[in-house]
């Protein structure tokens, strides 16, 4: 007998027994079923607990099957919560959690070792990172509600949870559908999961009464489309209603079929309107309805009390709420009982039994005297674009009776759902919306024309074997859709490389993310901290960039060592540098503008450095200190005159000139080689020019983009007043690049306006769907990556890079970045493609909370290691977000 042993226990570690205790263990043996110990440890001291774990030492002898452990509160000694926990064993079927501050280490003890719960309750949970890399061979609930610190799932975790099959992070601050999904894609037995709920669920289960008001919806709506329908009033069988407190459930190993099964039976039940006996008369005596009739449009009484639009989603109704379906009418056989199907539909926090009448329709009935079975008309609703769907009817019916509550941010994801359905194959319940084989086929063809599927995808093995067959043949790779040699690719060779690296990057959901310019020995001169607030890669050696600091220093970094090549202060100002230019057929200069308009050209190889071998090892700095180098020559070659508040500097392909903009709207002319500024271009623009380019191949041709909603081609041959064309947009223009290529401009304005352009004419290419934040001070910066293959694209009021295909339009994957700390704000200040590696890219992240500071990223898409370590935080000046490119 358990009592007895806690009795024991109780005197071995000399404590009065705990009378919370005594009563959970009589009551679980007095129980005519299942002998379940159900404790609350709130209350219980040290010795309690003591006591506890000698007693659940011998649990595995006893007649209990099962123990449930409540313990919501904060704990002095959560180690010794822990003993408890694991003496029980497997039997621990239920470990509640919920607003238990039990500590960093204890909590990693849990997560880290695991423990033998068949459901685990961590709601209110306060730690920031879901490690759950220990053994959970049990666990198949895991409830995470509120738990507001977890923004992502990170690699490895559910490692050891092989029969986890239900999960709800309602809101959390997950936002990243690319790495949840690649961390739920481990869980071969998930079938439930929820990052928002109804307002009437508790569980992760289909709901209940979404069935209901479902059937309610299309009773009043078939009533008001002018069908005729019964009048009788006498009082509906209780078969025929629809209970809300059905103990059925699904169980845990139910299959998608199985739902697919119960919800086609449903709907059965819902669209088919049987008659009573008592109308059987009047039909016979009146005319048959023509066919044509049930092809008429149905409207919708928005004053209904159930009745709404069906595929309207929006959660107010308007006066001008209508539904256009299509009614197709045909014989279906069903049996009277078929209501019965409903009960049992879900896991509903209501108690009280509702029971809601099935109306009745006199359609077309043929009554079979000899058994019970009657043939009714089906009326099935299509959507506009003819896809048969009764999911977005339960969406739109869960919108209206209460809505979504407590939605993490990855359901506003634009086709969050669809991408959720094609990426979880075994899913069957989604935010307590049962999932149909019919929709998981639409959903796959929302994905294909709105995602960028991988290499691996069974969509594009044929594009892979192509690849694979034109690499052997030397020929260009065929696009099979348009028999089309695809743009970008270029040879075989180059087209295949590209294959398997998109191969690769399918399989790094966490790419690598490697901070440079990290903390050096104290010993060194340049252990100091830089703030980096511009940068560019080298435009013909692969392992340098050179970055410019918010106080006036311009570094030049060989990013492959993460060596200092040279580092100088600009002009002895400590002024932000915006501006950042190398030369292209000069390898070792570059030009550098500051916001107090102070522009130099510097000789990398002048520039003052104690590390020789950092230079030596550079494609350049060999040949150059071979010719003798001098540590007290001045690095700067040239300096210019000043361009008022300069956000932006541009080199033309000739290094001929170089152009100039800022926060005014002129654009300043400049000779590279006698170092005089030749004109100043006056009002170009309505507002002040915050980026000019200049076209990779064609010296004569640049772009300007502006803050007055413009972007402009000029040509330096002709008299530049006139523009060669004007592109407009709907917000303000941050900034505008060309295509390595120069076949296609591209624009980015703020907030996630962004757009592709034909540079030839101007001609709207492509608008990329990146949603808005809402924020006029979201300062978006787009680059190419890949040559032209893709964009890359950041905002200064957001932590996510997005990465689309700059062809399609497809949309490839979301990078969120994550500050350390749960305070910490990270956004996208800049970023550029890495101009000799696929896949490659740097981002310059800025952190504004709880301390201003700034480092560069390299991000490599195909490498699975991550690697996180922030520079620290030596300044509280804010960081200007809005100036530069």
């Amino acid at each position: 007998m358990l009592i007895s042993r806690y009795l024991e226990a109780c005197e071995k570690h000399g404590v009065t027994p705990n009378l919370d205790i005594r009563n959970s263990i009589f009551k679980a043996q007095d129980a005519s079923l299942d002998f379940v110990m159900k404790l609350n440890l709130e209350e219980s001291t040290e010795a309690d607990m003591m006591a506890l774990t000698d007693m659940f030492a011998h649990l595995g002898n006893s007649d209990c099957h099962a123990v449930d452990i409540v313990y919501n509160r904060e704990s002095t000694n959560g180690q010794l919560l822990l003993r408890v926990l694991r003496s029980i064993g497997p039997k621990l079927r239920l470990l509640d959690l919920k607003k238990a501050a039990l500590g960093r280490d204890v909590i990693r003890d849990l997560l880290h070792r695991g423990i033998q719960c068949q459901c685990l309750d961590l709601t209110y949970s306060r730690f920031r990172r879901l490690d759950m890399i220990g053994h959970f061979p049990q666990l198949h609930t895991l409830i995470l509600d509120f738990s507001f610190y977890i923004t992502s799932l990170p690699e490895g975790c559910f490692r050891s949870a092989p029969y986890l099959a239900r999960i709800s992070m309602c809101e959390t601050k997950v936002a990243n559908l690319w790495t949840t999904c690649a961390s739920l894609k481990k869980l071969p037995s998930l079938v439930e999961l929820r990052f928002q709920s109804c307002k009437c669920c508790e569980g992760t289960g289909p709901c209940r009464s979404l069935l209901i008001n479902e059937k309610h919806t299309l009773s009043q709506q078939i009533k008001h489309s002018g069908i005729n329908w019964n009048t009788d009033t006498t009082p509906m069988h209780m078969d025929d209603c629809v209970s809300l407190d059905s103990e059925a459930s699904f169980s845990s190993n139910t299959d998608s079929s199985d739902y697919d099964q119960f919800f086609s039976d449903v709907d059965s039940a819902m669209l088919f309107h049987p008659l009573h006996s008592s109308s059987e008369e009047f039909l016979a005596d009146s005319e048959p309805e023509s066919d044509a009739h049930y092809l008429d449009t149905m409207s919708v009484d928005v004053q209904s009390n159930y009745t709404v639009d069906m595929f309207d989603l929006s959660n107010t109704p308007t006066e001008n709420d209508t539904m256009e379906d299509k009614v197709i009418s045909g014989d279906v056989d069903i049996d009277h009982g078929s209501a019965s199907l409903l009960h049992g539909a879900g896991s509903c926090s209501n108690d009280q039994r509702v029971y809601q009448p099935l109306r009745r329709s006199p359609d077309k009935v043929h009554t079979n005297p000899g058994n019970s079975t009657t043939r009714y008309q089906r009326v099935d609703f299509q959507k506009e674009d003819g896809f048969p769907h009764s999911t977005n009817m339960r969406k739109s019916l869960l919108l209206r009776y209460g809505g979504f509550l407590h939605s993490a941010p990855i359901c506003s994801g634009k086709f969050y759902r669809e991408f959720m359905l094609v990426n979880l194959p075994h899913l069957s319940v989604l935010d307590n919306i049962p999932i149909s084989e019919e929709e998981r086929e639409n959903a796959i063809a929302v994905y294909a024309e709105h995602f960028e599927g991988s290499a691996n995808s069974p969509h594009n093995k044929k594009n892979m074997l192509a690849a694979l067959k034109c690499r052997e043949t030397s020929s260009p790779v065929i696009d099979s859709s348009s028999s089309k040699v695809k743009a970008g690719m270029g040879l075989a060779g180059i087209s295949f490389t590209r294959s398997v690296c998109a191969l690769k990057m399918s399989s790094c959901a966490w790419p690598s993310c490697v901070p440079l310019c990290k903390e050096r020995d104290s010993s060194s001169q340049l252990s100091r901290k830089y703030r980096p607030r511009q940068f560019e890669y080298h435009p013909s050696d692969p392992s340098l960039m050179v970055f410019g600091t918010l106080h006036g220093e311009v570094v030049v970094l060989n990013h492959e060592s993460d060596k200092i090549v040279g580092q100088v202060q600009s002009n002895g100002s400590s002024d932000s540098i915006l501006g950042l230019c190398w030369l292209n057929r000069d390898p070792s200069k570059l030009i550098a503008g500051a916001d107090n308009g102070s522009l130099q050209m510097y000789d990398v190889d002048r520039m003052r450095t104690p590390n020789y071998s950092a230079l030596s090892n550079s494609q350049f700095g060999a040949n150059r200190l071979s010719e003798g180098y001098s540590r007290h020559r001045s690095p700067a070659v040239h300096v210019y005159e000043d361009f008022e508040q300069l956000t932006s500097v541009h080199v033309n392909s000739c290094d001929e000139y170089f152009l100039t903009s800022g926060y005014s709207r002129n654009v300043g002319l400049y000779d590279i080689c006698t170092g005089k500024q030749l004109q100043v271009f006056s009002d170009l623009h309505q507002q002040h020019i915050n980026v000019v380019k200049f076209a990779h191949h064609s010296p004569n041709l640049f772009a300007t983009s502006s803050f007055d909603k413009e972007i402009k081609m000029w040509d330096l041959r002709q008299r530049v007043r006139v523009p060669i064309y004007t592109v407009k947009s709907l917000g303000g223009n941050v900034m505008v690049c060309f295509s390595r290529d120069d076949h296609y401009l591209l624009s980015s304005a703020v907030d996630n306006e962004v757009r592709q352009h034909l540079a030839v004419d101007g001609r709207l290419h492509m608008k990329y769907d990146i949603p808005p934040s809402g924020s006029t001070q979201n300062y978006t910066r787009s680059y190419y990556m890949n040559g032209r293959d893709y964009i890359i694209s950041g905002s200064c009021e957001e932590n996510v890079v997005r990465i689309y295909c700059a062809r399609t339009g497809r949309h490839l994957r979301d990078l969120a970045l994550e500050g350390r700390g749960s305070k910490a704000s990270i956004y996208v200040q800049s970023l550029r493609g890495d101009p000799f590696r696929d896949f490659h890219f740097g981002v310059l992240a800025a952190y504004f909370h709880p301390h201003p500071k700034s480092e560069i990223l390299k991000i490599n898409l195909l490498s699975n290691s991550i690697h996180k370590k922030s520079s620290g935080i030596d300044s509280q000046q804010k960081l200007p977000a809005g100036m530069g490119a």
